[in-house]
């Protein structure tokens, strides 16, 4: 595993779950880690961690460096839960979905770990509103990318409201959050500890789901018709098989609907890279 990387402080994490009956962590060439977690419930988990740098992104070939993961997604126990939080999201899981599709196995247990965005906008808010961050949740929806990424404070429990400005500011601190860690660091990193606590979380969710608890919601980016994009994340309700219900976006407000049409473009022409890479794949 890389020495700064996520995976380091994410395995630690899961060391302390009871549900987790072992962990086995891989590194996969120069560019992934993955672990594969075996469950209490005896379903497995894979957990996709790969790395693509920021120059990969902006290439015309932004997700070349995936291309190592392929064999072990399909061929490795092809029935587990897959969690991804490989960025660029918007595009990794896409590809995931579709290499799945191509040998014939169920897509349907992949999901976009997207809850970094709803650990931020929780703390944000709770700066803001002068709460606990563990008591709010506010659900964050679209895609994990700049605009794609859109925080629905008006479902936020506890209830909350702000002016139109300080909403706006709001919105593009929790989109932005990614590039405000790396520049705290003064570009000698970026938020790996913030991530790996989001991932652990995901990840414990969909294990106590699969261990039969009930009422398990994450949002997590995953196929869906809920919008005209074909990859959206919305809150799911999670159960022993995977995805036990889309539970879509809800009533939103004006502004927030908004935003769903901004970033719809950007979040098509994501998934439209990741198909078309999966379609060139030899």
């Amino acid at each position: 595993m890389r020495e700064h990387g996520p995976n380091n402080r994410l395995s630690m994490r899961f060391g302390d779950t009871p549900l987790l009956r072992s962990l086995c962590p891989l590194r996969l060439g120069n560019e992934c880690d993955s672990f594969y977690l075996v469950t209490e419930s005896r379903v497995p988990l894979k957990w996709m961690s790969v790395l693509i740098p920021p120059r990969m992104v902006a290439s015309p070939r932004p997700i070349q460096t995936v291309a190592p993961t392929k064999g072990m997604w399909e061929n490795v126990c092809p029935s587990a839960m897959v969690c991804i939080i490989s960025n660029p999201v918007n595009s990794t899981v896409p590809i995931a979905s579709e290499v799945y599709r191509k040998v014939g196995v169920d897509a349907s247990r992949i999901f976009g770990v997207t809850t970094l965005d709803i650990v931020r906008a929780n703390t944000f808010i709770a700066e803001l509103k002068g709460l606990d961050p563990a008591t709010v949740n506010c659900p964050v929806i679209g895609g994990h990318a700049g605009v794609t990424i859109i925080p629905l404070t008006s479902q936020c429990s506890p209830a909350v409201s702000f002016p139109e400005e300080q909403l706006k500011a709001l919105t593009v601190r929790i989109q932005d959050a990614g590039t405000e860690v790396v520049k705290a660091k003064a570009g000698a990193g970026s938020a790996t500890l913030s991530m790996a606590y989001a991932g652990a979380r995901f990840a414990i969710s969909v294990m106590k789901a699969l261990n039969g608890e009930q009422g398990i919601v994450e949002c997590s980016y995953v196929r869906s018709d809920v919008t005209e994009a074909k990859y959206f994340s919305t809150p799911v309700l999670f159960g022993k098989n995977g995805i036990e219900k889309n539970l879509g976006i809800g009533k939103i407000s004006d502004f927030e609907a908004k935003l769903v049409q901004e970033a719809l473009p950007e979040l098509k022409g994501s998934i439209k890279k990741g198909e078309d890479f999966v379609a060139a794949m030899k």
